[in-house]
């Protein structure tokens, strides 16, 4: 597909993930489909019940876009432990410090072959794991036990083997929060958390798994809402184009998918506003942004981005780098609204599933 074909919204809306509230398709996700051309949809526990609803859903929004010229992308957070977005019959995998620290890098290995298999015969395209934070804190922190280590080089080692697993499958990867949410206590979801660490710390360690990652491959990278202290200025590192350009495009010569945490949170929405934020992460030179507006917010700030490309002031030559990346990675996972997902056997899965949470002391 030549991208110079597509009109200012589809590129726009190419770049945009959003999130629904309901387990059906309301008219504002229709709208924000066939009008505003979405890239894809994140879901989440809350928009089903059952498994067959999950796929019932997933086949839906598909045949929702099937009239726009590019396929829609579905999108998950699916890591095991406390973040679990599967429905009730398909037992909860462990936490991914759990599994690391019972089961060494086979067992890490193995619980992402899960969810890989899993995802893809589930009709999924994109998973927002692994993490590839340090671990600094107790389990109960934001990401505690979400975290495989504390060294650099064990969570380096196991969060390539998971991204790898999850590229075998057929799932793109989004390695995740850059540069490492282990550099501060607070959580991005209330609070804008404060590195305080110079740029020479963070590159030896907590951006190290992340350097490794990009070597081995990394396709897609999740920028964190994490503000650094003398370097991204008064804005977080998900809307500085200085740091996304400086540090993830130039200094890790990265080329792959740059895409943002959700907009959503707390944090964002008080300091900056729904239409302004959303300006800036387009402007900061991120490929995909996420975020769960209420209609008329998303909206309003979608036709204000259109405006400022139409006017200029995004070139249209930053957009089309973003789609082109966009359209090359879901022609590389055959991403398709004709493919409908037919599910995987759950009773075979749950056994293997039984096993690891065994292993890892929960019954």
């Amino acid at each position: 597909m030549k991208i110079e074909e597509l009109s200012i919204q589809e590129k726009v809306g190419q770049m945009i993930i959003i999130g629904m509230d309901t387990n059906y398709i309301t008219p504002r996700i229709k709208t924000m489909i066939t009008q505003y051309k979405v890239g894809g949809i994140i879901l989440y526990r809350k928009n089903f019940n059952t498994y067959q609803e999950m796929l019932h859903l997933i086949n839906q929004l598909k045949e929702v876009n099937k009239e726009n010229r590019i396929p829609l992308w579905i999108a998950i957070d699916q890591e095991g432990g406390r973040v679990n977005r599967m429905p009730k019959e398909i037992l909860n995998l462990p936490s991914a410090n759990q599994i690391a620290t019972k089961g060494g890098i086979s067992e890490v290995e193995k619980s992402a072959e899960i969810i890989g298999k899993i995802l893809k015969q589930s009709g999924y395209h994109v998973n927002f794991a692994p993490v590839l934070d340090l671990k600094r804190f107790k389990n109960n922190h934001a990401l505690g036990d979400r975290c495989y280590g504390e060294k650099k080089e064990e969570v380096a080692q196991y969060g390539i083997a998971v991204m790898k697993k999850l590229q075998q499958e057929g799932i793109l990867s989004v390695i995740k929060h850059f540069p490492g949410h282990g550099a501060t206590k607070q959580d991005s979801h209330y609070l804008l958390p404060i590195i305080k660490q110079k740029m020479k710390s963070l590159e030896k360690e907590d951006m190290y798994p992340f350097e490794e990652a990009i070597k081995n491959g990394a396709e897609a990278i999740l920028v964190g809402h994490l503000l650094i202290k003398n370097v991204t200025g008064m804005y977080p590192a998900s809307l500085s184009r200085k740091f996304i350009g400086k540090y993830l495009r130039k200094k890790y010569r990265y080329n792959g998918l740059v895409v943002t945490d959700d907009l959503k949170m707390r944090a964002i929405r008080f300091i900056y506003g729904e239409e302004f934020a959303l300006k800036k992460a387009f402007q900061a030179g991120n490929d995909v942004i996420v975020f769960r507006f209420n209609q008329e917010e998303e909206r309003k700030a979608i036709k204000k981005v259109i405006k400022l490309v139409e006017q200029g002031k995004i070139k249209q030559g930053r957009i089309n780098r973003s789609v082109r990346r966009i359209v090359k990675m879901k022609e590389k996972y055959h991403v398709s609204d004709e493919n409908k997902a037919e599910g995987i056997e759950i009773n075979q899965l749950n056994e293997e599933i039984k096993r690891i949470r065994k292993l890892c002391d929960i019954e």
